[in-house]
């Protein structure tokens, strides 16, 4: 492991009695420049920590557990470069235990046992518990995470998670029942500025940042400390080398490469946007909608992706309300196969701004999930003999669709007073149309339907069975 960023996993761990650790060292003192700036920024006291205020701030959880010395097994979960290493380190630090840092992505069931020898050899010469970080913890399978378990029971281990991941889904409950969750947030605009003119003060006092180059700077970090102090090292140490004066925005456009907005494919933020847009198209702000589909975009989202969540929205969101969302939906991710980028994508924008203007209606929705939820549960009820199919002679010898009345030979191709569901459910409902969009129109024709069916059975012409009707 190297020791690039502020928020790595690969400082110098304090000294052990036991043997040597997974992490490597850092550069000798000897040489100091020759460390990264985002590593020789590192925090080294809690006050030091930018961001977080919400874990660290005055009675705030973090800074208690600090204050009153109680350590304790923990899943840090935030985005990259946000302190989640940081604080790790400044626990072991604080609280006097040796450190082991393991990296999900790198590691494997030897460190595992390494760190649980060194721990055990530990734990026999001094009688304290070690400090063991897993980076990525995510990362580790099941049965990885599982072999952590004992040793977090029995006191060995003190044992500090971090993920970008939702901790609920990627980590195993056993774990994550014996650990606190904390969520870190990505450092604000004043944060980062504030971290920013911090590191320049320091490590670059004669060196002139304008105003503009250092909202450049600030927004291309997007929230992301290690993004923004690399971005920082790459730039004004070429201005230092050549003797430039000042940096400006036009230098930093040409010296750092454009980088794309944070988006995980596969991550929390992914799903996080997703919503965001899903919940604008329900909430009809097209907007909203437009602007998270946007972000989805560039972040490198599959417009194919996007446009088959279009289609679930239609479906589930505005259904019988306005069926031609359904249709405007498909088409577009059709439009999108056939003209590809960026004119295809244009057809999913129409789409997206239809859905959120349209009448909305959840009603097939909720009656789908009410009825799956219900045979669920429910006995296997028998067809009744009318409604079945006779195509033999013996099954129209045992009565199959005796008594059957073909809808459009009654008037109105409506047969008053029939029942359809299975004995024991007569007058079931559980499609309830919306008084919205077209659903007013179903709505309205369902009540004359029904109005129908109770003057028949006055009359005595409905279907009269068991208990039922």
């Amino acid at each position: 492991m190297s020791t690039s960023d502020l928020f790595g996993d690969d400082l110098l761990p304090p000294s052990s009695p036991s043997k040597p650790q997974p992490s490597s060292t850092v550069a000798p003192e000897s040489q100091p420049m020759l460390r990264p700036l985002a590593e020789r920024m590192r925090p080294q006291t809690l006050d030091e920590v930018v961001g977080q205020t919400h874990l660290l701030g005055p009675g705030a959880p973090l800074r208690t557990a600090f204050e009153q010395h109680r350590p304790h097994s923990m899943i840090l979960w935030g985005p990259p470069g946000v302190g989640k290493t940081t604080l790790a380190r400044l626990m072991a630090s604080a609280f006097d235990l040796p450190f082991i840092s393991i990296s999900a992505v790198l590691g494997g069931v030897k460190d595992i046992r390494d760190a649980v020898d060194s721990a055990k050899e530990t734990m026999r010469l001094t009688g304290r518990p070690t400090l063991l970080f897993v980076d990525e913890v995510h990362r580790f399978s099941k049965s990885q995470q599982d072999a952590f378990l004992p040793h977090v029971e029995s006191g060995l281990f003190i044992f500090v998670g971090a993920t970008t991941e939702n901790p609920s889904f990627e980590v195993n409950s056993a774990l994550l029942s014996r650990s606190t969750v904390y969520q870190l947030q990505s450092l604000t605009v004043d944060e980062a500025t504030f971290l920013l003119d911090r590191t320049l003060k320091k490590e670059f006092p004669d060196l002139n940042i304008t105003d503009d180059a250092k909202g450049v700077m600030v927004e291309l970090a997007d929230g992301d400390a290690r993004r923004l102090l690399n971005a920082v090292d790459v730039a004004c140490t070429m201005a230092t080398e050549r003797h430039m004066p000042e940096v400006d925005a036009a230098f930093l456009r040409k010296t750092l490469p454009a980088t794309l907005r944070r988006f995980d494919k596969g991550g929390d933020n992914f799903y996080d946007q997703i919503s965001a847009m899903h919940k604008s198209v329900r909430g009809s702000d097209p907007d909203a909608a437009l602007y998270w589909m946007c972000r989805m975009l560039d972040g490198g989202c599959d417009p194919r992706y996007i446009a088959r969540r279009v289609v679930r929205m239609a479906i589930e969101d505005i259904s019988l309300a306005d069926p031609r969302a359904t249709q405007l939906a498909v088409e577009a991710a059709e439009i999108y196969e056939r003209l590809g980028s960026p004119e295809g994508e244009l057809a999913i924008a129409q789409a997206v701004v239809y859905l959120a203007c349209a009448p909305k209606s959840n009603a097939v929705y909720n009656a789908y999930n009410a009825v799956r939820a219900f045979v669920k549960t429910d006995r296997s009820r028998p067809v009744p003999l009318y409604l079945r199919n006779a195509p033999t002679k013996l099954m129209k010898d045992l009565g199959y669709k005796e008594g059957y009345r073909y809808a459009h030979d009654e008037p109105g191709a409506f047969a008053a007073g029939e029942v359809y569901l299975p004995e024991g459910l007569e007058g079931m409902k559980w499609y309830k149309p919306v008084d919205r969009g077209l659903e007013i129109k179903i709505s309205e024709k369902l009540s004359r339907l029904e109005a129908l069916n109770e003057e028949a059975r006055r009359q005595g012409k409905g279907r009269r069975r068991g208990q039922g009707i």
